[in-house]
C-alpha cells in the first residue's frame, strides 16, 4: 500500500511540474552595431503563432541592454506591427523608462551593463494565426543613440481568454 501511495504521489508531482503557470512564447534580442543605435537601423522580430495560440492573452515587453554611460533616463521608440494578412498598424510611439527621478537605473545591472524588461502591453490579443512582424525604431533626439547594446522583444502567455 505504501508503495502505491508513493508512486501515485510521484506521478502527481511529475504531472504538476509539467504545467508551468506562465510559459514564455517568444524572446529575441538583437545587437545594436557598435552600440550606437542609428535612425536607419530598425531591428525586426518575427513571431509565428499557431491557431491554438489565439485563445490566450499575452504580455508584450521590450528588452533594452545598455552601458552605464547611456546619457538618458528613458528611451523613445516606435513599434510597427505587420499582421499575418500583411496589413500594418501605424507605428506606435512608446516611452521606456530606464531610470528613476534620481538617475538610478531601474533594470538589473552587472558591472556597467544594465538590462531592462519593460512591459508595453498587458493582455494583448493576437486574433490571427500566422506570422507577426514587429519593427523597432529609436526616436530619440540624438542620432546615433550611444551606449545601447541590445534591443529585444519578449512575448509571454498571460492567461486563457
Amino acid at each position: 500500500m505504501k508503495y502505491c501511495l508513493a508512486v501515485a504521489t510521484l506521478v502527481l508531482l511529475f504531472l504538476s511540474a509539467c504545467q508551468p503557470m506562465q510559459m514564455d512564447v517568444y524572446e529575441k534580442n538583437i545587437e545594436i552595431p557598435q552600440h550606437d543605435w542609428t535612425y536607419d537601423f530598425k531591428p525586426s522580430f518575427e513571431l509565428d503563432l499557431q491557431a491554438a495560440d489565439t485563445a490566450f492573452y499575452y504580455n508584450i515587453y521590450v528588452n533594452i541592454r545598455h552601458e552605464d554611460a547611456y546619457p538618458f533616463s528613458n528611451l523613445w521608440m516606435t513599434i510597427m506591427t505587420t499582421y499575418p494578412d500583411s496589413t500594418a498598424q501605424e507605428p506606435v510611439r512608446v516611452q521606456l523608462p530606464l531610470a528613476d527621478i534620481n538617475g538610478k537605473w531601474l533594470g538589473s545591472g552587472i558591472d556597467d551593463i544594465y538590462e531592462h524588461q519593460v512591459l508595453i502591453q498587458e493582455k494583448a490579443i493576437f486574433n490571427q494565426p500566422g506570422k507577426y512582424l514587429f519593427t523597432f525604431a529609436q526616436k530619440m533626439r540624438q542620432n546615433p543613440l550611444p551606449h545601447v547594446m541590445n534591443v529585444g522583444l519578449r512575448v509571454e502567455k498571460a492567461a486563457h481568454r
